[in-house]
């Protein structure tokens, strides 16, 4: 099985799955987010997300592939790129983090290491550019897929709580720690990432 991450750009950006490249719920804040899906423009505002956060701070993404074939994605960014953060009770994202937006893997391809090598790669990246943890809001009463991560398996992939709430705690991710994980964190990270998106009727990223 020949698989590779490569960073996500505008010229890759159509092989994230359709409902997730007009997505604009962490882009925008709610109000603009919710006009720009009204007027029909949210994939041109993804878009220009995409670009501006390139140009301005970098990489923000990587997509999966597998024999060529893309069965995955993260997006991340500092929380001054992410305006729906701030609509969040537990914010702010820590100044020496960065916010992990949003991830998913195909089903059929979970359970196989790619959920902790994804997330390795971001922690190798974050790393080098100078930042300590990833950060996350988390939904304590996750009951099926959303844009919101659920909680509970944030917290069984490493992340710890640093702000409570009783449906929305942010939590946190030391990223050396992500460098020697083991599987059963791995088989975790995986059950993480398959969460967020199973069924196309449901709401998308």
């Amino acid at each position: 099985m020949g698989r590779r991450l490569v960073p996500l750009t505008l010229d890759n950006l159509q092989e994230l799955p359709q409902r997730c490249r007009s997505c604009v719920f962490w882009e925008l804040d709610p109000v603009s987010g919710e006009a720009a899906v009204r007027a029909g423009t949210a994939a041109l505002e993804k878009e220009a997300w995409i670009s501006a956060v390139l140009l301005d701070w970098g990489s923000c993404g990587r997509v999966v592939y597998v024999d060529d074939v893309p069965v995955g994605f993260v997006l991340y960014a500092p929380p001054a790129y992410v305006p729906r953060s701030t609509a969040f009770p537990t914010s702010p994202v820590s100044p020496d983090a960065v916010q992990l937006m949003t991830a998913f893997i195909m089903p059929g391809y979970q359970g196989q290491g790619l959920g902790r090598v994804m997330v390795q790669t971001v922690a190798k990246d974050l790393l080098r550019r100078g930042f300590k943890a990833i950060e996350a809001f988390g939904d304590a009463r996750w009951k099926e897929p959303a844009c919101v991560l659920p909680a509970d398996h944030l917290l069984a992939v490493g992340f710890k709580t640093v702000r409570p709430h009783h449906s929305h705690p942010r939590l946190r991710l030391e990223l050396r720690t992500t460098l020697s994980w083991k599987e059963d964190v791995e088989m975790a990270l995986d059950r993480l990432l398959g969460a967020v998106q199973k069924e196309p009727a449901l709401r998308p990223l």
